[in-house]
């Protein structure tokens, strides 16, 4: 009988192999059992476990997107004004383990993924509701236009990740990131009259 949280400790293992294997290769081209023998277990096991390559994948994007709502917790929790709620969120968006290359090209993978799979069409659906939700919120005091505001800045954050994956040269450059939606956000609080 396994000992209690070997369970959570193995799917935990599965879960991060698959966000490395998915980095390493840069596509969903890589099987449960390469995934498995990563994490230090069968490939029984994984299937057990998650049934399938795509809810493992799945299982990894939930996991990418409980450490950014915890990222963006983290940084919203010492936000005071709106124009800090919308630097929070931005962080969030490109800090702490969510623009590392494997996430990023998780993500990509996720984007495609979304196209054919009902799952990961609602599990994107959700995440993009609650950015432009937040950023919505924190721009309502400051621009004319924050619903159309916050839908473009979550579109540029979301290429900014297409651009990181699709790029050859080097890690992401989370400051640059940061910098160029924050220049566009600039600009759309400036443009109020």
């Amino acid at each position: 009988m396994p000992r209690v949280g070997m369970m959570a400790l193995r799917m935990d293992a599965l879960v991060n192999a698959t966000i490395e294997q998915i980095g390493r290769k840069g596509s969903l081209d890589v099987t449960v059992s390469q995934i498995a023998k990563a994490a230090g277990v069968s490939s029984a096991l994984a299937h057990h476990y998650f049934g399938s390559k795509d809810e493992l994948f799945l299982a990894a994007m939930r996991a990418i997107l409980s450490e950014f709502g915890a990222e963006a917790r983290r940084e919203l929790a010492r936000a005071s004004t709106p124009q800090a709620r919308l630097s929070a969120i931005v962080r969030a968006s490109f800090g702490g383990q969510n623009f590392r290359p494997e996430v990023v090209a998780a993500w990509l993978n996720f984007y495609v993924l979304a196209q054919t799979q009902p799952q990961a069409a609602r599990l994107l659906a959700v995440y993009q509701r609650r950015l432009v939700s937040n950023l919505t919120h924190a721009l309502r005091p400051l621009a004319a236009d924050p619903t159309t505001a916050a839908r473009t800045a979550a579109a540029l954050i979301d290429g900014l990740y297409i651009r990181h994956a699709l790029a050859s040269a080097g890690p992401p450059d989370a400051a640059t990131a940061i910098a160029t939606v924050e220049r566009y956000l600039a600009l759309a609080i400036g443009d109020r009259s």
